[in-house]
């Protein structure tokens, strides 16, 4: 192929590739990254209007302990917010039984390690 063609070749390709992820419009990008920050703020300002401060900080543990389900329960709350559901400020009891009943709906991740002795024979006892 002459180079011509290959650069157009490359052109077309990098559209694409830019038409896929977003990134051909900076001004889109800028704005998806405003309402995502809007977003953010508005978020935050429900859980602090709801959320006791003890709440509050059991919260900001349980997100940097499991970040899933800090975001979980975040959204879960903002949702019961909106929808009229909550009354009052949400005390830390009040949440840990939202969290155990989550983890009652949540399917427990089960690992298991498997030992295999015949490929680690390498027990020194037996050089006697």
């Amino acid at each position: 192929m002459s180079d011509p063609e290959l650069e157009k070749i490359r052109q077309q390709r990098l559209a694409q590739l830019q038409a896929q992820h977003g990134g051909g419009d900076p001004n889109q990008a800028k704005a998806n990254e405003e309402r995502k920050q809007a977003m953010e703020e508005a978020k935050h300002s429900i859980l602090s209007q709801v959320l006791s401060q003890d709440a509050r900080a059991r919260l900001n543990i349980i997100k940097m302990s499991k970040p899933d389900k800090g975001a979980l329960i975040e959204n879960m709350i903002c949702r019961m917010a909106q929808t009229g559901q909550i009354g009052g400020k949400i005390s830390e009891q009040e949440l840990i039984q939202m969290l155990e009943s989550l983890n009652q709906q949540m399917p427990k991740s089960t690992s298991t390690v498997k030992f295999d002795r015949r490929r680690a024979a390498l027990d020194s006892d037996d050089d006697l």
